[in-house]
């Protein structure tokens, strides 16, 4: 398994559309979606990735003490932190807050915007990528406050932009699974921008997404990833991937910011977290899976990163998970 997938195996990926919305210029909004927002379609999710899909037209996209970012029609702008942020037709306008001006369907469909000068039209889809927060997650930190995805040009761009269209089209008109046809293409598109934005990423770069274009790099994360349980060393990585021990280690580090073996042991601990939130299987199972000898060893990690032991983080985890999240 690559380690780009793992990650999102790992944190729950889900995609969720929560309004459409038809601007007419002059206007400018102001919006920070909350997991409570989300209601149901949430589904037990911690965090929150927005973008919105622009169908027709175009907007200004701009987060407070930002760059402003032109989105055409067959763009996407993301906001992967879920930053609060403005979108409109001028930058200049007063924003008005989208909870002011949000409509609710009468048959209990997405809700909707209809707001504006009654000049040029712009029409969009707002949707979100919910997913597990865990503690030092590597995605999360590689990612810039907003990625602006073109569906219009590449190798992957006619099928999907024409699918997100085709969605967004289906929920104009109201029939039944075009929710649940546009969250799945949300899933989609927001895994093809993370792989485009890897790819527009300079050679002077680091983070983790930057050493998913080194060959060597990219090899050693897919190894601890696919292989966690193993007992890796420094060594045992560098044979692998056609690098001698120093090398290797000097390489990772300069990329990804710490050596091999602490990220393993991070990576090993973040997935352990996940298994306490969304199964029951016992602490000396989740030991063995993540490439612990014994369940004491694990608990003496576990602690150390997390403040708390597993069986005590796991029944904070449970308890969370419990509480009713607001519509």
């Amino acid at each position: 398994m690559d380690a780009l997938s793992d990650i999102l195996r790992v944190v729950r990926l889900k995609g969720g559309v929560f309004l459409h919305a038809e601007f007419t210029a002059p206007w400018r909004v102001y919006s920070q979606l909350t997991p409570q927002d989300c209601g149901a379609l949430l589904q037990g999710a911690t965090n929150l990735v927005l973008y919105h899909y622009v169908v027709e037209g175009r907007l200004v996209a701009q987060i407070p003490d930002g760059q402003a970012v032109v989105i055409e029609a067959g763009e996407a702008v993301i906001f992967p932190h879920n930053d609060s942020h403005y979108l409109g037709s001028d930058t200049t306008l007063k924003a008005i807050p989208t909870n002011q001006i949000v409509t609710a369907s009468p048959d209990g469909g997405l809700f909707s915007i209809r707001h504006g000068g009654g000049g040029e039209k712009t029409r969009i889809v707002c949707g979100f990528l919910g997913c597990d927060k865990v503690e030092g997650n590597p995605l999360a930190s590689s990612l810039p406050p907003i990625l602006r995805f073109d569906t219009r040009y590449g190798s992957t761009a006619a099928w999907m932009r024409s699918s997100l269209e085709f969605a967004a089209d289906e929920i104009a008109a109201r029939r039944a699974g075009s929710e649940t046809i546009l969250a799945k293409m949300s899933e989609l598109m927001y895994v093809e921008a993370l792989r485009r934005y890897v790819e527009s990423l300079s050679e002077e770069q680091t983070g983790w997404l930057a050493g998913l274009k080194d060959p060597f790099v990219s090899r050693a994360l897919a190894l601890m990833h696919g292989r966690l349980a193993q007992e890796w060393t420094v060594d045992d990585l560098g044979r692998e991937v056609g690098l001698s021990r120093s090398a290797l280690a000097d390489r990772f580090t300069r990329l990804i910011g710490e050596p091999p073996m602490r990220y393993l042991a991070r990576w090993r601990l973040q997935v352990a977290a996940t298994q306490l939130r969304h199964s029951d299987t016992p602490l000396v199972r989740i030991a063995e899976q993540v490439g612990y000898e014994s369940e004491a060893a694990f608990n003496r990690a576990f602690k150390r990163n997390f403040g708390v032991p597993p069986a005590a983080w796991r029944k904070g985890a449970n308890a969370s998970a419990s509480e009713p999240t607001a519509a």
